[in-house]
């Protein structure tokens, strides 16, 4: 089982354009998300997965900096981004990663993808059907021929527009399995959207920090030793899918 990261980055934002190219202690989003996910136990390969619009050259260059295999396809479309992409990794398994999640942790990741491969049969698992950990962890890995089978059959636009719908949304036909934690922090919010989240993470990264990955526990130990950090963003919502 040969397992692939894909990790979903362009430069086009509604609430924050340009965010995986901020600079965050001395390394761009996007690289912080690469080192983090390279470091996810099982994983074999990470790919950046961008579009075909110019703007998001600066994304290929990135890429080729890090020393990171991409592949560039439909900005609307992510579904077929996704399913070309993993087809020219040779993915047999694919891990669904967003670029504006420079928190993810590698140890859940990790948890999520042994899900999959413990539990016989499972066509996807993840940490976000039903939500304990601080959005901005989230991870979803799901099969190559689970992946397939919604590239050719998913009509609704959401569907395609946010990859994995089709598969959770028909529980009938895929077998999918939730990864919780114990206690439930998901009222913390680490994903970069806006400008109050990336008040937030700069802050957390100017804590925590030292030019190597922190864990998501550091992190919820620093936000219930300083409450004021979740004010920064506490009020912010995620926009609906």
């Amino acid at each position: 089982m040969r397992n692939v990261v894909i990790i979903q980055a362009r430069m086009g934002s509604t609430r924050l354009p340009g965010k995986v190219m901020k600079m965050l202690a001395g390394k761009t989003v996007l690289e912080h998300v690469v080192q983090r996910t390279s470091a996810i136990p099982g994983i074999d390969e990470v790919v950046v997965a961008t579009t075909v619009q110019p703007a998001d050259d600066v994304i290929v260059e990135e890429s080729r900096r890090l020393q990171v295999p991409y592949y560039r396809g439909s900005e609307a479309d992510v579904l077929s981004r996704y399913y070309e992409a993993a087809v020219q990794a040779k993915a047999d398994v694919i891990m669904r990663i967003t670029s504006d999640c420079p928190l993810l942790d590698p140890e859940v990741s990790g948890m999520v993808l042994q899900t999959l491969h413990e539990h016989a049969g499972t066509d996807y698992a993840s940490n976000t059907l039903v939500r304990s950990y601080p959005r901005g962890l989230d991870t979803e890995v799901f099969t190559l021929q689970a992946l397939e089978t919604a590239y050719r059959e998913a009509n609704e636009p959401h569907q395609r527009e946010h990859v994995t719908p089709f598969l959770y949304e028909n529980p009938n036909r895929f077998t999918c399995r939730s990864v919780r934690g114990e206690v439930d922090y998901s009222y913390y919010r680490w994903t970069l959207d806006t400008v109050e989240d990336w008040e937030l993470i700069q802050q957390i990264y100017q804590a925590l920090y030292q030019d190597q990955w922190f864990s998501w526990t550091e992190g919820i130990a620093l936000m219930q030793a300083r409450p004021d950090l979740h004010l920064i963003n506490g009020h912010v919502e995620q926009k609906s899918k």
